[in-house]
């Protein structure tokens, strides 16, 4: 059995040296239903990113076990909070179990940003909630119409989500993105500042600042959740994008073939500082978790990620919902993010991953 701190320890990343015999895997969520949007070989895109595997220093990191992971949830109930990259995880983990057995969809609101899916054979039920802050985030409305801006409540928790968290066995929380554009922080009914928006006589406290709030904020309402006792909550670190001679729309784009070397990613910009944060405010929380009622852990992904920008749709998927913009944020499916639930069953296996 491989251990907690053995396999997702940050110290453990190393960077795949070749293809291998990768490259002779059969890809059996190819054709998962319930993910079009981001099946980039159904749009087009060549088959190379499916073949580079993350491989751990020290440890061999086993591929999915679709009838393995029903095993282990049989009876039980996990959600995935957050924003679409929590989505991606959720419709890789959907695809990944549909190999084994059909689920239902039991519930899904208009916009599809709540759903449940239900595989009655295991009586697992398994859910994603959209909560791009955690806390209660407000789009800021000019002229009738919804800005890309949000006003953010740091202290007063979205229940749409923590209202759901009775009766759940484990729960997935991720985020970040959405703190990278002009929103503006409120605490006690009032304004206090800023994030991104470089105005005078308010405080721009700096996306780290903002993500630290919200994170504490919600790890303290899971730990004080009425009949939670025994809930696993873990909490996917950041993942970074990867567009190149631009952004989202003016143009860029990420037509990487291979993953980056190592010597190419950033270790100490933002995004290593939002890893650090929220590493930090889970070493927090189980602190004051002191009657180990609940369970803390991280899905340390960061690195691992930070070099396949060979990995995002980019120009292939499904535009509809981006104007024609090539999609460098989020993960083909199949493809990299895959990973993510390889780590999460490795924590489901191992109880000293909640010690």
């Amino acid at each position: 059995m491989i251990a907690h701190d053995e396999a997702i320890s940050p110290s453990n990343y190393s960077f795949p040296e070749s293809f291998s015999s990768e490259a002779s895997f059969e890809i059996s969520d190819r054709n998962a239903p319930f993910a079009k949007t981001r099946n980039c070989q159904m749009y087009g895109k060549p088959p190379g990113y499916l073949y580079w595997r993350w491989k751990p220093d020290e440890c061999d990191m086993p591929r999915f076990e679709s009838k393995s992971f029903l095993d282990l949830v049989r009876g039980k109930k996990m959600a995935f909070v957050g924003d679409s990259l929590a989505r991606n995880q959720f419709d890789s983990l959907l695809c990944l179990l549909s190999q084994e057995e059909t689920p239902l969809d039991v519930y899904h609101d208009p916009f599809d940003k709540f759903r449940t899916m239900h595989f009655p054979t295991s009586n697992f039920t398994l859910m994603v909630m959209w909560s791009e802050f955690y806390v209660q985030g407000i789009p800021i409305i000019i002229n009738g119409t919804a800005t890309a801006s949000f006003d953010i409540h740091l202290d007063i928790i979205n229940t749409k989500w923590t209202s759901q968290l009775p009766g759940l066995d484990y729960l997935i929380i991720s985020g970040g993105n959405w703190f990278f554009r002009v929103n503006y922080l409120h605490e006690n009914g009032s304004r206090i500042g800023c994030v991104n928006c470089r105005e005078e006589n308010l405080k721009d406290y700096g996306i780290a600042y903002a993500i630290r709030r919200v994170v504490r904020k919600a790890l303290e309402s899971i730990i004080s959740c009425q009949n939670c006792d025994g809930l696993v909550t873990l909490l996917r670190t950041y993942t970074t994008s990867h567009f190149e001679n631009g952004s989202w729309f003016n143009g860029g784009d990420c037509n990487r073939t291979e993953p980056l070397d190592e010597r190419e990613i950033n270790l100490e910009g933002i995004e290593w500082e939002v890893r650090k944060i929220q590493n930090e405010e889970i070493e927090r929380i189980k602190m004051m978790d002191k009657d180990a009622k609940k369970h803390f852990g991280i899905l340390d992904v960061t690195k691992a990620m930070m070099v396949r920008a060979d990995g995002h749709p980019g120009a292939f998927y499904n535009k509809k919902w981006f104007n024609n913009a090539n999609d460098c944020l989020h993960w083909c499916l199949p493809g990299p993010v895959d990973m993510w639930n390889e780590m999460l069953m490795l924590n489901l296996i191992s109880s000293s991953s909640f010690d």
